[in-house]
């Protein structure tokens, strides 16, 4: 229904559902000659459900502006519990055998509802985002949801709907599913 919630540590649960919302048509993703060139080098390892649970607890220990974060240890062990029935998903980012960046969310139909990321180099969650549009267009998806835009999501090429266009769009990608083979734990 395009929920998701948002809260802090000793508050009540809050459900949203932002007007507008931020998506990620997976054509109009900015893919920057640096970053290009950057992947070109290739100085990462990129993986895909490898180690899920490192990726949550990353994105939830990242400094943030507040000093809080929305990914709370029951949220954590929701998106666990989510993980292991075949929802939700990561891609990892690798440098020299280390998990320095990656991303997480859940895969509803042909969307991908992106949830947090993480990045401990430069550039590693770009990485991580560059490969999950790679994997999602390979597959048929229809876009990334973001939730709510901003700059870094706005710099890669995120766009703001009305909610009705995005409950619309989200209406119809839910029709059918991407295949489960995109989600097999692998390098890509």
């Amino acid at each position: 229904k395009g929920i998701f919630p948002w809260f802090s540590e000793g508050e009540p649960i809050l459900w949203w559902s932002p007007d507008p919302r931020g998506v990620m048509y997976l054509d109009k993703f900015r893919r920057t000659r640096s970053l290009a060139k950057l992947i070109r080098k290739n100085p990462f390892e990129v993986t895909v459900n490898t180690c899920f649970d490192q990726i949550i607890e990353r994105c939830a220990s990242i400094p943030r502006d507040d000093n809080g974060t929305w990914i709370t240890r029951t949220m954590i062990s929701a998106y666990k519990r989510l993980h292991q029935q075949g929802h939700a998903h990561a891609i990892e980012v690798w440098y020299e055998g280390q998990l320095v960046g990656g991303l997480y969310g859940v895969n509803v139909g042909r969307v991908f509802c992106g949830e947090s990321m993480f990045s401990e180099v430069s550039n590693a969650s770009k990485v991580a985002y560059w490969y999950l549009v790679e994997l999602l267009e390979e597959a048929g998806a229809d876009f990334i949801d973001c939730q709510m835009q901003n700059p870094h999501l706005a710099s890669l090429g995120c766009e703001e709907v009305s909610r009705q266009k995005f409950s619309e769009m989200l209406a119809e990608s839910t029709l059918s599913s991407l295949p489960v083979s995109v989600w097999l734990p692998r390098k890509l």
